[in-house]
């Protein structure tokens, strides 16, 4: 009874402050009061008790009594922090506040007057009751930040006490020191804590006010401005807030120690509730709001020493000066880098688990956030990068990742997670170690809904691209040249491909070299040439392991013929066009010879209609993402200087034409004619000509493969006349052993796009990662309705 008394009398105060006309003193205490002191009101409650338009109404009709409710609240988190909340009272005043912020602070954000609010300073609050001096008084911002870092380090509240007895010796919050009380072990901290169900709770409501708190980003327009910080989170990771070592690390921690399977009991998720679960995926949350940086403006600012010795690295310059990113960059033993990657790899694998008992194992649902955060880790800390190259763990990050891509390809709600695998696999392919990598056999097998094969990661990697290409949505199109860089990058490494993949490289070849592919937009042919690199790279680089892909090449010798006898007279440009109209498919799947799809894996479905999406940003082009780099005998890279590839000399290897010089002048053109690929001829706004076909058809690299097949096919065509063969197994086993020394022309230098950080990808990444947290918040649904301005929702 007592609950429903007091939702009746909260319910009232929130009619009483709607519907009063005149100003509410600050000291009527009484009134204030219910709102938060007599009230055991759940966040459900008070998303349901206090209505949308009531806020906005009280916002615009009294806006002097939400300025004040908002005031009284901070100032009641204010004095928990201080005072350390030993009583039950206490703790339910503060979580009450907390509640009330949470479900307010949106609205104020939405309204641009309003913005400004939590900036401005109120005489006398946030303070104690004798200190009346104004002058250095805090913005209101600021006091509630510091008082939600305190409370989060809160003895007997969020973390475990290390006094025997409370009576007398109440820990006081300003003495204690926060790094003794990190909420998990992992990095820079060993002692793991008794797991504590009410202080999880606690700590994950406050942070959910974080989070709300930091969501002022999601009210401004996307603009290409990198200046535009976001002043929440730039005063909460700066030297101001004492907890922010320790904190970084308990959110760091708590998020890399979940094991969601727990002891491994069948259904045990079904038994009880994890309470760790909504805290681990409001930390990651919070995590990569708080490292949302743009480090291609980071002209790295001083740090005013406040970084200790225990995992962070004082040898390198100091960084940033958002101490989050900081911190993150300067983690340096391996030790904190196994435990890293072993718990990220765990989380990402989590919904790939089979058990023979279904839905016997819990599944975690934050995923994308977790992608964010390993993109993070290895943007902003190298030497992370390279620890997850080093050895065969960076293909416990890749499957899953393949996993998601493959699974998500015809959804059209899940157009940023497809992206946000491409970059992190566009980020890791510009390193030799992870082409190096990608040799190791392929063995567990997760259930997915591709051509059963066997072979290696990078047959698993291929055949996983060319399905996203033949079967995704339209909308993937911009990532073609993405997934195709990857192949490339990686291709000088692959020491043996399996048949089923080297079928699908020629399938993609004979797609993308069609006449009407290649002249229906402008940008279309780079594909080609991103292909025949691939084939160049292998044969040169890897001939003698890769007889499935030459014995490919030999049987389908037509399509590089066609390619080198392209037409180029405006005629045949046209009727190249109208054979478009006969083909609707985008990409043909015929003789891509599918074959039966894996055991256990069930088609990937488009979205349920009616299924929100966040829309996003549009992506940099391939040759904004990347800069070219050349790899030496020795093995390391140097970059290219990107006039050097435009400008190349007689004799140059024709590879590292290959996408170079078309796109500055077209640049332009590209972004819409990406849409569609047939858009540019449709919409009339641009025509292919016979001078522009030449331009690129002249630089087609086709002599190695040329050669290859001018020695190689009168052989086998002798073989098979010979011997009456028409046996694959005899003509590969010739292939096998036979040898082009001598015989190709001069091996061209190794040519990687590696990712550059640039301000296009860092606003993507912020629509993407608001657009995550906005739909996974439904449970209070805390921006649902309010006038969010970075991206729209939208229902498939």
């Amino acid at each position: 009874m007592g609950s429903a008394d007091s939702k009746l009398n909260f319910r009232k105060a929130v009619i009483q402050l709607t519907t009063k006309t005149q100003p509410v003193e600050a000291t009527d205490n009484a009134f204030w009061d219910q709102f938060w002191a007599d009230t055991a009101t759940s966040v459900q409650d008070v998303f349901a008790l206090v209505p949308a338009a009531e806020i906005r109404a009280v916002r615009e009709e009294s806006p002097s009594n939400l300025a004040t409710l908002c005031y009284k609240a901070v100032e009641k988190l204010v004095q928990g922090a201080e005072s350390g909340c030993h009583t039950e009272k206490e703790r339910q005043i503060v979580l009450n506040c907390c509640r009330l912020l949470t479900r307010i602070l949106p609205y104020i954000f939405e309204d641009p007057d309003w913005r400004g609010f939590f900036w401005s300073t109120v005489p006398g609050a946030g303070r104690g009751e004798g200190d009346e001096d104004d002058e250095n008084a805090r913005p209101l911002a600021e006091s509630l930040l510091l008082a939600v870092t305190d409370l989060l380090f809160c003895p007997d509240f969020t973390v475990q006490s290390h006094r025997r007895s409370t009576v007398d010796t109440a820990e006081d919050i300003h003495s204690i020191d926060s790094c003794e009380y990190i909420w998990e072990a992992g990095v820079g901290f060993a002692h793991s804590p008794q797991p504590n169900y009410i202080h999880d709770l606690n700590r994950t409501e406050l942070l959910k006010l974080l989070l709300t708190c930091f969501s002022e980003a999601m009210y401004l327009p996307p603009s290409s401005d990198s200046s535009n910080t976001n002043p929440w989170v730039q005063f909460f990771c700066s030297t101001e807030n004492r907890h922010a070592l320790p904190l970084f690390t308990s959110l760091l921690n708590v998020v890399c120690a979940y094991d969601p399977v727990g002891y491994g009991i069948p259904y045990n998720h079904l038994l009880f509730s994890d309470y760790r679960e909504p805290l681990v995926e409001e930390a990651a949350q919070v995590l990569i709001v708080t490292l949302d940086y743009d480090s291609s403006t980071s002209s790295s600012p001083t740090v005013d020493g406040t970084t200790t010795g225990t995992a962070m690295d004082d040898v390198d310059p100091p960084g940033p000066d958002n101490l989050f990113v900081n911190y993150l960059s300067r983690i340096h033993r391996e030790e904190d880098f196994q435990f890293i990657l072993k718990g990220v790899a765990r989380l990402l694998s989590n919904p790939l688990v089979q058990t023979y008992l279904p839905n016997s194992a819990k599944k975690i649902q934050f995923h994308q956030e977790l992608l964010v955060l390993f993109w993070k880790l290895c943007d902003f800390n190298k030497k992370f990068l390279f620890f997850v190259l080093k050895s065969s763990d960076v293909l416990d990050i890749l499957v899953p990742i393949l996993y998601f891509l493959n699974d998500a390809r015809a959804d059209q709600s899940r157009v940023g997670l497809m992206h946000i695998g491409v970059f992190i696999l566009l980020l890791l392919s510009g390193e030799r170690n992870f082409g190096v990598r990608l040799n190791k056999p392929y063995s567990v097998r997760v259930p997915m809904d591709i051509p059963v094969f066997t072979g290696t990661h990078a047959d698993l990697l291929i055949i996983v691209f060319h399905k996203i290409i033949t079967s995704g949505h339209q909308r993937l199109q911009p990532l073609f040249d993405c997934l195709l860089t990857i192949v490339v990058n990686v291709s000088p490494y692959l020491k043996s491909l399996s048949m089923v993949a080297a079928n699908k490289l020629l399938h993609l070849l004979e797609a993308f070299s069609t006449t009407w592919f290649l002249f229906s937009a402008v940008q279309n042919h780079h594909l080609v040439f991103f292909l025949l690199e691939v084939f160049n790279n292998i044969i040169q680089y890897q001939f003698d392991g890769n007889s499935n892909l030459v014995y490919a090449v030999i049987r389908k010798r037509n399509v590089f013929h066609q390619l080198a006898n392209l037409p180029t007279d405006a005629q045949a440009i046209q009727k190249g066009l109208q054979r478009r109209r006969k083909t609707p498919e985008p990409i043909s799947r015929t003789n891509s010879q599918d074959g039966v799809s894996m055991e256990g894996s069930r088609p990937a479905a488009p979205a349920e209609p009616g299924t929100l999406k966040a829309s996003l940003v549009a992506t940099p082009g391939i040759d904004k993402l990347t800069e070219k780099s050349q790899v030496s005998e020795d093995g390391t890279m140097r970059s290219l200087e990107p006039e050097a590839s435009q400008l190349s000399p007689e004799g140059n290897p024709p590879a590292a034409l290959s996408d170079g010089e078309s796109w500055s002048g077209e640049a332009s053109h590209s972004r819409r004619d990406r849409r569609r690929l047939s858009s540019a001829s449709s919409s009339g706004q641009w025509t292919p000509t016979p001078d522009w076909v030449m331009s690129w058809k002249s630089k087609l690299p086709l002599q190695t493969i040329m050669r290859l097949l001018q020695v190689l096919v009168p052989q086998v065509e002798k073989i098979c006349i010979d011997k009456g063969l028409t046996d694959e197994s005899e003509i590969l086993k010739f292939l096998q052993h036979g040898t082009l020394v001598g015989l190709l022309p001069v091996p061209h230098p190794i040519l990687i796009r590696k990712y550059q950080a640039n301000s296009g990808t860092a606003m993507w990444f912020r629509t993407y990662m608001w657009g995550v947290i906005y739909l996974r918040n439904v449970d209070p649904p805390i921006w649902y309705d309010t006038d969010v301005k970075l991206f729209e929702i939208q229902r498939v």
